[in-house]
């Protein structure tokens, strides 16, 4: 007789592993606590050079719903691409190795999905920002007011709010239906902030759509070689790609013309442009002083940043008083400001948290 396949679970969680040994057995635990059990868990390790995978394994052993993959280091992007070949479930959540979960996290999005057959669940989330001692961290929660968009017109022209609480930037606070991933043929690209493009691909026509005001998910900035902590040569021009992929969406969406998104665009936009000037200002760029300069001049006299510059409301003080230099187009306190940015990042954890938060 024939084996029968095992049944598939409601959902599949994905997990790429890379040197968290310090943090992955809480992230897998968290999915093991879930009120929901009716889950696989993915775990890839990206060819870890520490325990991540031992660790794995270890905790695989005691739970037959926790498949562990091995493979060379490829990259996040590769690792869920693995998974999500292998993936069963109705519906697929991601977690990244050093997160974690809230208990009802599974069982909430799942509860609501199926209570109206959505395409996409949003939920918000938890960033734990840590400093000095291990037991020291800021917490900022991110969320919208909950929602049942009833047309995709609706969600359309609402998104700028969920984009500005930065609920659609990232895979791991959303529940997504796999078998639009599959349709849409949907694969994270090998690319900087590859989490991104995923998600734009996945909304891009996307109909059913809610939001739910809970937090589940905590997304953990500790880790000293975070990506987003390095100084990256490219950055601006990664960022320059990034609002491209923006206004192609919004285009698509037949809202070019609608000042609440375009406002979120371009502010979201010279946000980002003051975070490539403080990447220069970081002490790990190798340019001369007059070659950041050179640069600055460039990014803030682009026909992008002056649109943007104009366009933009800031939500604090603060910000606003960043934009000042970059509307005047002076590149010396301009320059100052990404110094100062840069020093208090890394001199003072908390301080750059809070303000970031607040922006």
């Amino acid at each position: 007789m024939a084996r029968m396949a095992p049944r598939a679970p409601k959902v599949s969680v994905i997990m790429p592993v890379y040197n968290v040994d310090r943090f992955v057995a809480r992230a897998i635990e968290s999915v093991q606590n879930q009120t929901l059990e009716d889950w696989e868990l993915l775990v890839v390790d990206d060819g870890s050079t520490d325990r991540s995978g031992d660790v794995a394994d270890r905790l695989a052993t005691r739970d037959i719903r926790i498949d562990v993959i091995h493979t060379q280091n490829q990259g996040a992007a590769a690792a869920r691409n693995v998974a999500l070949d292998r993936a069963r479930g109705t519906y697929v959540h991601f977690i990244d190795g050093d997160d974690w979960l809230e208990r009802d996290c599974l069982a909430d999005m799942v509860a609501l999905a199926e209570g109206h057959s959505l395409e996409l669940a949003i939920a918000g989330f938890f960033i734990e920002t840590f400093y000095g001692d291990a037991d020291q961290h800021t917490l900022e929660t991110k969320s919208r007011p909950s929602q049942v968009y009833a047309t995709q017109a609706e969600f359309r022209s609402g998104a700028w709010s969920l984009f500005d609480e930065n609920l659609l930037y990232t895979p791991w606070n959303k529940l997504f239906l796999r078998s639009r991933i599959e349709d849409l043929h949907l694969r994270f690209r090998p690319t900087f902030m590859d989490d991104f493009p995923f998600v734009l691909d996945y909304i891009r026509d996307v109909e059913r759509v809610a939001v739910t005001d809970h937090a589940y998910y905590h997304f953990i900035r500790s880790r000293a070689e975070s990506e987003t902590s390095k100084w990256r040569p490219d950055i601006y021009e990664k960022r320059e790609e990034e609002h491209s992929w923006m206004l192609d969406l919004y285009e698509h969406w037949g809202l070019a013309g609608d000042p609440a998104s375009m406002e979120m665009v371009q502010r979201r936009y010279i946000e980002r442009l003051v975070g490539c000037i403080e990447n220069l200002c970081e002490p790990a760029c190798t340019l001369s002083t007059a070659e950041k300069r050179g640069l600055i001049r460039k990014m803030i006299s682009s026909d992008r940043a002056k649109l943007a510059v104009s366009v933009a409301r800031p939500r604090s003080r603060m910000m606003a008083a960043m934009l000042v230099p970059i509307r005047r187009q002076d590149v010396t306190t301009t320059y100052n400001e990404g110094c100062l940015i840069s020093f208090v990042k890394r001199h003072n954890t908390k301080v750059f948290a809070t303000l970031r938060a607040n922006r």
